[in-house]
């Protein structure tokens, strides 16, 4: 039984009226729930996942497959140029390289995979890259491919989609009143036609962002709305992980719970769409990581990140086991 009544009557009107129920307004009334109401506001996060995503969990694995070196800005990001950090560099992978990387990942359970570059965006050449490597895995394995390559052209959306790419990934990182904060050498709107493009090529759209930036609750909620407007296919939702020699190395972590009814949040206003956890999961939940599903995800990454470790895929595996038992 779901107690709080504002939970209650905000997920009840979700169910009967639809996933685009919920008013900006209303979802702002869920940020300012009592503390003593987080256990409600899992449960009804989590029915609402169960009524609207029936498809399982989804295992998302990615592969930094161009490092360093990016011109971007972006104060979170250790593989920025404008920062000093100690990650390894290198440029875009060969085909056979990634395609051996997708396969392994399929073997461990993985059901996407993306290729994942540092950079404003690629070449015409490396696009191709990405392109054959996408129709490898596509024919060899039932993974289904990725990509987040930057900024695209129509004609780079357009051989991605040729090649095999399904879900174009993208993230607007935070909302349009925060941006300003997180990165100056490219604007918001960029990100946004790039989504289009993708779009109109026939991709699949994956967009999100970084919780724990130094964003306002207000600001999550806008760029959940932000997100609604652009009906994007997937929302990957990662927490801050400060990384050394960046803007924000010294940003605290997210509370545990702070993060966890972020997932709630997004599932709110998001009721069909998959929250996929992605970075930060490991250093922010600790103990806690099983709760997303409670909390409203639908799927994780598993296997490491780009820059930083990630769990082991073994105990990753046991963890969605035993979540798909409510699934």
């Amino acid at each position: 039984m779901i107690l709080d009544p504002t939970v209650n009557k905000l997920a009840q009107k979700i169910l009967d009226e639809g996933p685009d129920a919920l008013s900006f307004e209303e979802a702002c009334s869920l940020t300012e729930l009592p503390s003593r109401s987080t256990p409600d506001f899992f449960l009804a996060a989590c029915k609402i996942r169960q009524h609207y995503q029936k498809d399982g969990i989804v295992r998302c694995s990615i592969l930094n497959a161009k490092s360093g070196a990016c011109a971007e800005n972006c104060a979170f990001c250790s593989q920025s140029a404008h920062h000093r950090t100690d990650i390894s560099k290198w440029p875009l992978m060969s085909a056979e390289a990634m395609i051996s990387e997708g396969r392994r990942m399929d073997a461990n359970g993985a059901t996407r995979f993306s290729m994942v570059t540092s950079g404003t965006k690629l070449n015409e050449s490396e696009i191709e890259t990405i392109a054959q490597a996408a129709s490898a895995l596509k024919k060899s394995t039932p993974l289904t491919v990725c990509a987040s390559l930057g900024q695209l052209t129509a004609s780079s959306a357009e051989r991605l989609k040729a090649g095999g790419v399904t879900f174009y990934h993208h993230n607007l990182e935070t909302a349009r009143s925060f941006f300003p904060e997180i990165c100056t050498t490219h604007s918001y709107d960029e990100d946004i036609e790039t989504l289009r493009i993708a779009r109109k090529a026939g991709l699949r759209l994956c967009s999100g962002g970084i919780f724990g930036l130094g964003e306002s609750w207000e600001q999550r909620v806008e760029m959940a709305f932000t997100l609604r407007e652009l009906d994007v296919d997937g929302i990957p939702m990662n927490f801050l992980n400060p990384r050394p020699g960046t803007r924000l190395e010294n940003q605290p972590l997210l509370a545990t719970m702070e993060a966890l009814r972020i997932v709630s949040l997004y599932r709110f206003i998001h009721p069909a769409r998959p929250l996929l956890i992605c970075g930060g999961r490991e250093i922010t939940l600790r103990d806690f990581q099983s709760w997303v599903f409670l909390a409203g995800a639908s799927g994780v990454i598993v296997g490491n990140y780009l820059t930083t470790q990630g769990r082991d895929v073994g105990m990753d595996q046991d963890m969605i086991a035993t979540a798909q038992e409510f699934a």
